[in-house]
């Protein structure tokens, strides 16, 4: 359970980092863009006082902001990869928080159980211990409730302590198996996320580049290129954000 805790509080910390220098760097694009149509650089005092005089635009609302800047504007920004990462992320996360609920029932105060099942076995009362067993929740109850079960049908056939003792511990051992294979259900998914989620993000990372330079082949033809370092900075960086993506949500599910 502390291991899926783990892996819920890193992919939550791991969004919101991701966050913060996006928000920068949009916003410092932004403020570039403007000095550019402009004709002015940020800090020429010129530039305000000419944007003094100009009609100020209408800000953005809040909706728009969040299309721009935050995890949501870099899903958008990342393209079609994206979704299926984005679907794998939702996945994980509605595993991690099933089988964080589920094993919580192993914080159970299972040794008062125990002592109590043991006196009233040592009082000649099954029956009460099994009574007992059923009303507790979580694993160990289960698998005790199963070997009392099994400990009355015998006793009332007879059977000698040695092979009433010997079918007891099969019994709770063979339903024990089944116990594990609930408490470990749904965490292959997680594998898989954990291995199909970067590959993903590597694939968008192959595709951006593929188009990166496809555009910088264009803008050379059509004579727009002014440096080439510039054109595929911008094609880089968002194909580098399907990976970075992928491994968000492959690093958490593989914890």
């Amino acid at each position: 359970m502390n291991r899926i805790f783990a892996s819920l509080v890193c992919f939550l910390l791991m969004l919101s980092g991701v966050s913060a220098p996006a928000a920068e760097a949009n916003a410092t694009t932004e403020t570039n863009a403007t000095s550019d149509e402009n004709g002015t650089k940020p800090g020429d005092p010129d530039s305000n006082s000419e944007g003094d005089e100009t009609d100020k635009p209408e800000p953005p609302s809040w909706f728009d902001k969040l299309k721009e800047t935050g995890p949501i504007g870099l899903l958008i920004t990342g393209g079609w990869f994206m979704l299926p990462i984005l679907l794998l992320a939702i996945l994980a996360l509605a595993v991690i928080i099933e089988r964080w609920r589920s094993l919580k029932m192993l914080n159970t105060d299972n040794e008062a159980l125990r002592q109590a099942v043991l006196d009233d076995l040592t009082n000649d009362r099954p029956d009460d211990a099994l009574a007992r067993c059923d009303k507790e929740r979580g694993p160990v109850a289960a698998v005790l409730a199963n070997g009392m079960r099994k400990y009355i049908v015998l006793r009332k056939l007879g059977y000698d302590a040695g092979r009433l003792e010997e079918q007891v511990v099969k019994s709770m051992e063979s339903y024990g198996v089944h116990i594990v294979a609930a408490l470990e259900r749904h965490l292959p998914v997680l594998a898989i996320i954990s291995s199909v989620a970067p590959m993903l993000g590597f694939l968008g990372t192959v595709a951006g580049m593929i188009e990166s330079f496809n555009d910088i082949v264009q803008n050379v033809e059509s004579g727009t290129s002014k440096n080439i370092v510039t054109d595929a900075a911008e094609g880089i960086r968002v194909a580098l954000l399907t990976t970075c993506f992928g491994l968000m949500v492959g690093i958490p599910a593989f914890m």
